[in-house]
């Protein structure tokens, strides 16, 4: 009879789920993930050797990712590297650093041209700056490298804060998706948020975009904000799908408020519980599904003939700082402040304070904050992350019986209630336990199980 007990399988329900799993985890947009880079080992010329192994490895083929940090206004629940200001007058002596930053890369690229794959404009807003000045930018760039035939350059905009001037500059220069911060279109979570954004203006930016020549919008909702309802959810979704994205990002809200000052203008109170949060979620997931959306990867939908359906269906999805991605580059190098550079072999991730930045540049010296050079270790374990969270699945023939029984001792509990099943040394994420991958991918984190950390570190995982 005991035998019997210990075997038999009490099902919960997602809620108890939601309750025992919803506990801070990494995103895993990295691995090792950034708390746990080894700095120690890492210096300015260990990086400069990274970069030049990368671009050698990948025949002069990069991505670039550019943080232009500038805001007029505080969005309270932006976890972004920001700085609000409404003096205009900081984009130049910005735009002279950032070159200055990308001509030391190309120093060290000994004369030859890289091949650019992917240019993305992240912030901040970086349609806080003028259409001459992302112009400046960009020019001085794109003049120095060949573009891969495939290349696809993107922008993210807040719509209070982007012209048509902008976009049709934009869109002469080659870009052709835009990404629309919306979050909700409820006033009253707007309010709280401090982000208050008509459907009208939003709708405008994005006709305005596809009258210039973009043809993939993608764009952002939040779920987990303050105040936020069902109803609003509703509201939201609804005015989002007469707006016709190609994609939308469906993402939950981080509460971090010791790395968000802003947060604060809010208490926990204030926040939709874990289980009202999730409900939100399946909720507005049910009603983009109803839209003909289909669910790529965690937090991420898309229509059927998009990239990144495309991508999942054929098993090329990829994920990196920026969230899922056609891009499978192992050259991203990143300008501008906090930005993330990741040569596959390394992670390095620059100053984040705008004065700090521009003081080592103006010295001759590469504006690094951390970094970490991936142990052979690491590699292996960042490979079966990344197939956890892009594809629901990873094969562990390459390790040891003992590393194996760790992985599976760990995996042991949210196997038996059903979220993730294991066939000798193959894992697979069962449909509950996609909204738990976070979970899952922890067990297999080795850094975070060596110093399992204390206090808050991470968001919350579902």
């Amino acid at each position: 009879m005991q035998v019997v007990l210990c075997a038999m399988q009490i099902s919960k329900t997602f809620s108890e789920l939601l309750m025992q799993y919803d506990v801070p985890t990494p995103r895993y947009t990295s691995y090792p993930t950034v708390p746990y880079w080894d700095n120690a080992s890492f210096s300015e010329e260990a990086w400069k050797g990274e970069v030049i192994n990368a671009f050698q490895e990948n025949d002069g083929e990069i991505s670039l990712y550019i943080h232009l940090p500038f805001c007029e206004a505080l969005c309270t629940y932006c976890g972004c590297n920001k700085r609000i200001t409404k003096n205009h007058a900081v984009e130049v002596p910005y735009i002279q650093s950032l070159l200055k930053e990308w001509d030391m890369y190309l120093k060290l690229f000994e004369g030859k041209r890289p091949v650019l794959k992917d240019l993305h404009l992240g912030g901040g807003t970086p349609t806080f700056f003028s259409a001459e000045n992302l112009k400046v930018i960009l020019t001085a760039i794109l003049e120095q490298v060949d573009l891969h035939p495939k290349y696809e350059f993107s922008i993210e905009v807040h719509p209070n804060y982007t012209n048509k001037e902008q976009l049709q500059m934009l869109a002469k220069l080659g870009f052709k998706r835009l990404s629309v911060g919306v979050q909700d279109f409820d006033f009253k979570v707007q309010f709280i948020i401090n982000r208050i954004q008509t459907f009208e203006q939003t709708k405008m930016v994005i006709e305005l975009a596809r009258e210039a020549g973009f043809t993939g919008i993608n764009v952002d909702i939040i779920f987990g904000l303050p105040l936020q309802t069902k109803e609003g959810i509703d509201f939201t979704i609804d005015k989002v799908i007469l707006l016709n994205p190609d994609r939308i990002a469906f993402y939950s809200y981080a509460h971090v408020p010791w790395k968000s000052a802003g947060q604060r203008r809010y208490t926990e109170s204030d926040l939709p519980s874990g289980p009202e949060k999730r409900a939100l979620y399946e909720f507005g997931r049910t009603e983009l599904l109803k839209h003909n959306f289909k669910e790529i990867g965690m937090d991420h939908f898309a229509k059927p003939d998009d990239e990144l359906f495309v991508a999942e269906a054929n098993g090329l999805l990829h994920r990196n700082f920026m969230g899922y991605t056609t891009t499978t580059s192992e050259f991203i190098l990143g300008l501008g402040v906090s930005s993330i550079s990741d040569t596959w072999g390394g992670f390095m991730q620059n100053i984040k304070e705008v004065e700090a930045y521009q003081e080592k540049l103006d010295l001759g010296e590469y504006p690094i904050s951390k970094g970490h050079i991936l142990t052979p270790k690491d590699k292996k374990i960042r490979m079966h992350i990344l197939n956890l969270m892009c594809k629901h699945q990873t094969e562990l023939t390459d390790y040891s019986p003992a590393s194996l029984e760790i992985v599976t001792g760990r995996l042991s509990e949210l196997q038996s209630d059903g979220l993730v099943e294991i066939n000798e040394n193959v894992i697979e994420i069962t449909e509950q336990g996609k909204p738990f991958v976070r979970n899952i991918a922890m067990c297999l984190d080795e850094r975070y199980w060596e110093v399992v950390p204390q206090g808050n570190l991470f968001s919350k995982s579902v």
